[in-house]
């Protein structure tokens, strides 16, 4: 259920009110975000700076007087500099995309303007179950929100069933809802590909097989995610555009009670609030599987969703690939800010990291099956668009790695790629970095999310970011060597994954790679200030989570404790024993 005391209804209109189209072949009409702000030049001076500076750091960094010269040297200590040379450009170059792709969003991002939707048009509401991995009042709540929904036309609300539970079509049956299942059916449960068993996709696939003709849209949400009345009030409209393939909103978890909730919800700024906007303007923002409509046509035309552990990137990314046979035009998407659907979030590190793992796997597939057909089939302005997202995952994994293996070779041999004075790196560094923050804090002010306090800065979402790397990193491996992937539901209500000590292991193993070259240096007498910071910086990310795990668990102990009542005499009377002694907060192992 939605929780109390947060402003929906208001965050359910942030891209205006609804408006008439006033022309007879109707296109989406966008405003632009940054002609809103009433001191752009601030954005402007941001949006040049941090490029540019960032920029002149890298050219310092590996500018041929710095290289480092060994004069008669060891042949392997100079291939190591070599390797650290290359290691530090590739890292710089990396902040460089990353800081021009936000710029860029800045400068671009845009909503569209809402229009009334045309009548009579023919939707399925749909949402999926899979019984004992999701728990039934969850389904219950989201077909409830589901049966309140408007829409001027002829609405079907529909469960589409993995197990053809019988208390899910009871939960039917009591709600006025239509229940679905593929259980059973061989076709519909096939190895890979459009129908394969256990996927979301293949569940929606066999929907669309057998129902799909009659409808003209189907509207969905995850499971965990409860509908607003006027989901598709705020959403239709868009679609009397001819071209528009599907229309996505932003993903909010309502669960914001737990500390990794709130920073998984934060860490999704920059997408919802910026880089989907961005994608407005080049008519192409991702498909989003959290709440969406789709137009059927458009999605049979490429044989139903894609088969990939992240379908709807991977599906989105197919049909901005396709001409609408009707007109000619490559199918569109929109993005709207609207919050239409709150859903739950990552309640624990383990499911956090399984979510992490599968998105940017997701992404890896993409780039590896789908992006090569992509310079062939799609126009420029959305390729380019497509490429600085994609391209986040793999350079995030990347520059971790890189930073790790410059921090190695040093620490540990010495090897230095450049030399440069540790005032002026320190000057450049310091300053790019000011600047990239102010820019990350200056777009604060689109924030999408009805959770967070107004004038937040974000910093959980950013230190989130910051420790994904090295799942970012583990996926990255795991997609090159072709390891299969599985999809995985992510757990619900009370079935949050328990976090262990095993869970950081991945982290856990860094650092002590870290800690372990830091002590290296100290006897080897390698130093050098800005090593010393990446490794601490580094090892500092890799232990964040367990502290965060560590010290939850304290307060939560303690908190549970504080709750017991005193202990009291057969008497009656007060006794002097009655708080025990061994209530001191600290954890007694882990789970």
């Amino acid at each position: 259920m939605r929780p109390e005391g947060y402003d929906y209804d208001t965050h359910s209109r942030l891209a205006g009110p609804l408006t008439e189209p006033d022309e007879a072949a109707y296109r989406v009409q966008y405003t632009s975000l940054l002609s809103r702000e009433p001191h752009r030049i601030r954005a402007v001076l941001l949006m040049t700076l941090a490029p540019l500076l960032t920029g002149a750091l890298l050219v310092y960094l590996v500018w041929p007087t710095h290289w480092v010269a060994r004069e008669g040297g060891d042949r392997w200590l100079v291939d190591l500099d070599i390797t650290m040379l290359v290691s530090i450009g590739l890292i710089e170059l990396f902040m460089v995309v990353n800081v021009l792709s936000v710029a860029h969003a800045t400068l671009v991002a845009r909503d569209p303007v809402p229009v009334v939707p045309e009548s009579g048009t023919r939707v399925a509401f749909l949402t999926t179950y899979v019984p004992g991995r999701e728990p039934i009042d969850m389904v219950r709540a989201t077909l409830e929100g589901a049966v309140r929904i408007t829409h001027d036309g002829p609405l079907d609300v529909w469960l589409l069933d993995e197990g053809d539970d019988e208390a899910a079509k009871a939960l039917c049956a009591e709600l006025g809802v239509r229940h679905f299942t593929r259980h059973g059916v061989p076709e519909w449960n096939r190895p890979k590909g459009v129908h394969k068993a256990r996927t979301k996709h293949g569940n929606y696939n066999a929907w669309i097989a057998m129902h799909g003709g009659d409808y003209d849209f189907f509207a969905s949400v995850d499971t965990d995610h409860v509908p607003l009345p006027n989901f598709l009030e705020r959403m239709m409209g868009y679609f009397r555009d001819p071209d528009v393939a599907f229309v996505v909103g932003p993903q909010v978890y309502g669960n914001y009670q737990h500390p990794v909730t709130k920073a998984a919800e934060s860490q999704q700024f920059l997408f919802h609030a910026l880089i989907q906007r961005a994608g407005n303007r080049y008519r192409a923002p991702m498909f989003v599987g959290t709440n969406n409509v789709v137009r059927i046509a458009a999605v049979k035309q490429i044989g139903g969703l894609y088969d990939s552990i992240t379908e709807d990137m991977a599906t989105g990314f197919e049909l901005h690939r396709r001409r609408n046979p009707l007109t000619g035009r490559h199918w569109r998407s929109v993005y709207t800010p609207d919050v239409l659907a709150v859903g739950e979030g990552p309640a624990s590190w383990t499911d956090f990291f399984t979510q992490q793992m599968r998105w940017s796997r997701g992404t890896y597939e993409t780039l590896i099956k789908q992006y090569w057909k992509a310079p062939f089939s799609m126009p420029p302005g959305r390729l380019f668009s497509y490429t600085l997202m994609l391209v986040y995952y793999p350079m995030t994994a990347v520059n971790w790695f890189l930073g790790i293996l410059s921090c190695f070779l040093f620490l540990w041999f010495g090897a230095s790629g450049t030399q440069v004075a540790a005032s002026v790196w320190l000057m450049l560094y310091s300053d790019a970095a000011a600047l990239q923050i102010a820019l990350y804090l200056w777009n604060r002010r689109h924030n999408v999310s009805p959770h967070e306090p107004e004038g937040s800065g974000g910093l959980a979402g950013m230190a989130m970011s910051a420790l994904s790397a090295p799942i970012y990193l583990k996926s990255f491996g795991e997609a090159l060597i072709r390891r299969p992937s599985r999809f995985v539901v992510t757990p619900k209500g009370e079935d949050v994954s328990p976090d262990r000590l095993l869970t950081f292991r991945i982290h856990l193993g860094w650092a002590l790679l870290l800690g372990a070259s830091l002590a290296a240096s100290v006897v080897l007498d390698h130093t050098h200030v800005a090593m010393r910071t990446w490794a601490v910086l580094a090892m500092v990310i890799s232990l964040a989570p367990v502290a965060v795990w560590i010290s939850t668990r304290v307060r939560e102990r303690r908190a549970a404790q504080s709750t017991v009542p005193a202990a009291r005499p057969a008497d009656g009377t007060e006794s002097a024993l009655a708080a025990p002694a061994s209530v001191s907060g600290t954890p007694t192992g882990g789970n």
